[in-house]
């Protein structure tokens, strides 16, 4: 397999708020991975083909976080990323 068809990864979070039992609120940050490979993209709670797959797109809030935008057609997922995520998107594009 050569280096070009192999799939990249990037880490995004996702926070969940409860309240526990002294009705205190918490905030559980879980990691996830969001993985393209020459076929699929692929994140925790869905899959995408790449010919549901438009675009990718980018927005930074500050030097250590963003939202990386997956534009399909069932809609557009946000990722919330803390690393640059340009060779993700790089190979994204190399694959489409």
């Amino acid at each position: 397999m050569s280096k070009e068809m192999l799939p990249v990864i990037i880490i995004y979070t996702e926070v969940e708020r409860k309240i526990d039992y002294y009705y205190q609120m918490q905030k559980i940050t879980t990691y996830h991975e969001l993985m393209v490979s020459p076929h699929v993209v692929t994140s925790a709670k869905a899959e995408f083909t790449l010919n549901q797959v438009l675009d990718i797109s980018y927005k930074p809030f500050s030097s250590e976080a963003g939202i990386l935008y997956l534009h399909t057609n069932q809609g557009v997922f946000p990722f919330n990323i803390h690393s640059n995520p340009q060779s993700f998107i790089n190979a994204f594009r190399s694959f489409k």
